[in-house]
């Protein structure tokens, strides 16, 4: 790492060791390693990586009620949040806002099918709905609490804490979208043991270096790929494709699999813009699916063409 990496940033989360009390000033000894790290990438042409959050236990991302569902960013966060090394938890909150239970039980469902191993639970922090559970969940140690602006973060911390320790805005009416009322993370105390990390919110959620993150996300179409009859299967048009007959038979929905590619790839252009190596295997390897398409083409079209 270089001195001016910004991976080595102190954030929210990180631990010290500093001289015991009595002392003035207190110096800071040392740093401890860290367990986990909530990693985005900037929006620097660099591609530098951004922590959030460090030593954190669980990852609680909220997703807002009050608009449409947007699971593609929902996988994003997921991918995330897994490659951190903290267990993922999905908050819908603003629940109160869907009063049909069966419209709230398929929105569930919805993201469950988008979120395999993860907790989904619907939460209501104005009235308290699905609060003690999350509670229960995030208890001990450190909870990190991500979603976009109007999500309904600082709201919900707010009620997790018990007292209102974050300003909260209205979100917008035209588009449901908060208005960025908190600009700092902050380490909350929860009253029942365990802090809360809330954060501002997060408009661009770019991956960095998450590829075991996006395989956690999207785990049955890994699954499904072990099993094709090319090992570097693109799922597109291949012979003996499991992840395309599944697509075909309707066991996997095509906008999980076009995710997917769209997570994938990101990935791999992230990686490789510091990876000199593996831009070359990727050149390479677009230059030989290619080749392969021209070939395949003129085989179709015949000598004459």
């Amino acid at each position: 790492m270089t001195p001016n990496d910004p991976m080595r940033v102190l954030c929210t989360g990180d631990w010290a060791a500093v001289d015991p009390e009595g002392g003035s000033p207190r110096y800071v000894r040392a740093y401890l390693p860290r367990r986990t790290a909530f990693v985005r990438s900037t929006s620097s042409k660099r591609s530098d990586g951004q922590i959030l959050a460090a030593n954190v236990d669980h990852a609680v991302v909220a997703v807002s009620l009050a608009v449409e569902l947007d699971l593609g960013r929902v996988e994003r966060f997921l991918a995330l949040a897994w490659e951190s090394g903290a267990q993922p938890v999905v908050v819908l909150a603003k629940a109160d806002l869907v009063p049909d239970p069966a419209t709230l039980a398929h929105l569930v469902q919805d993201v469950e099918t988008t979120a395999p191993g993860v907790p989904v639970l619907t939460v209501s922090a104005l009235y308290g709905d699905g609060l003690d559970m999350l509670r229960a969940l995030i208890g001990t140690g450190t909870a990190v609490l991500l979603g976009q602006s109007g999500a309904g973060k600082s709201t919900l911390a707010n009620a997790l804490v018990g007292a209102d320790v974050m300003d909260v805005q209205a979100a917008r009416d035209v588009d449901g979208k908060g208005r960025h009322t908190t600009t700092t993370r902050n380490l909350l105390p929860l009253p029942g043991g365990g802090v809360l990390i809330d954060t501002p919110g997060l408009r661009g959620v770019g991956l960095f270096d998450a590829e075991s993150g996006v395989g956690q996300v999207f785990s049955e179409i890994e699954e499904l790929a072990a099993r094709c009859r090319f090992h570097d299967c693109s799922h597109a048009s291949e012979p003996g494709c499991a992840v395309a007959a599944a697509v075909d038979s309707g066991e996997l929905p095509i906008r999980r699999l076009e995710s997917y590619r769209k997570l994938v790839r990101e990935n791999q252009w992230i990686v490789a813009k510091t990876d000199a190596r593996l831009r070359a295997e990727i050149r390479r390897d677009w230059k030989r699916k290619g080749a392969e398409g021209r070939a395949a083409m003129r085989a179709k079209r015949g000598p004459w063409t």
